[in-house]
């Protein structure tokens, strides 16, 4: 079993850190360094991703926020007519991918640009990205699990449990070696993001069934199914819709190449 160890709160200066903010703020900038790398790879300008950032971030924590309290826990709805704007107190990760494709939706109308030029880019950053803000959760033990025995349970003060958040790290790091394996193959140029999706949300489907219903504060359920299941069900349609249809050129593959004959000189 692993030792549970609830990394502390520390301070730096009047500001107090948290351990799951640190880790989900290393996860964002991760996300946004890696995403930009990709698209310089691929010969795709990475400047609107840089603009596309700051939208993203701000919408993924306002719809993660708004998730958590109205699906979640709408209980907390009476603890002050301000809680809809306290967006640091709770967090869905769903929520945030909703708010996250809502604002990239937007950017992109806005920009005239296609999405599907930089869809394998997003993947390429969101699972390491994702990865490692999970890694805050298992740091503060948010997501406690069902007891078990199982070698990988966490020894909670009540017993041991499952912790769904160092399992969904597992998960998002074990998908992003698999992406970077596959990346360069023909067949998969466009379908990295649909993969992301598909596998993930297999996963989280699964792995929510494993959430503790015996604790005081705990994951609502609609007809015996988390809203995150129910957003997997979605992903998973997402996935298979974007893994079977047919590509069209990326943006990249339509610059004309220079004519036969003729040396083309760094400039």
């Amino acid at each position: 079993m692993i030792p549970y160890w609830h990394a502390p709160s520390f301070k730096l200066g009047p500001l107090e850190l948290n351990p799951f903010n640190v880790f989900v703020a290393a996860g964002i900038l991760l996300a946004a360094r890696l995403l930009t790398k990709q698209a310089e790879r691929e010969g795709l300008d990475p400047n609107p991703l840089a603009d596309f950032a700051m939208w993203g971030v701000a919408a993924g924590m306002l719809f993660g926020h708004w998730v958590h309290l109205f699906f979640y826990h709408p209980e907390e709805l009476s603890k002050s007519p301000f809680q809809i704007l306290r967006f640091w107190d709770g967090l869905s990760s769903f929520g945030g991918l909703l708010g996250g494709i809502v604002a990239a939706v937007v950017f992109f109308r806005v920009k005239k640009l296609r999405f599907n030029d930089y869809a394998d880019s997003f993947a390429l950053g969101v699972a390491p990205g994702w990865a490692v803000a999970r890694l805050g959760c298992f740091a503060v033990h948010d997501h406690p699990g069902k007891l078990t025995d199982f070698f990988l349970a966490v020894q909670f003060p009540n017993g041991n449990r499952h912790d769904l958040g160092f399992y969904d790290a597992i998960v998002l790091f074990a998908l992003t070696g698999l992406l970077y394996a596959v990346r360069d193959l023909p067949r998969m140029k466009g379908r990295l993001l649909p993969l992301l999706a598909l596998l993930y949300a297999t996963s989280r489907f699964c792995l929510d069934f494993l959430r503790a219903t015996d604790l005081s504060y705990v994951d609502a359920r609609y007809f015996g199914l988390t809203p995150a299941q129910y957003g997997s069900l979605l992903l998973v349609v997402y996935g298979l819709w974007g893994l079977l249809r047919k590509q069209a050129p990326s943006a990249s593959s339509q610059k004309p190449s220079a004519p036969q004959g003729r040396v083309e000189t760094a400039r």
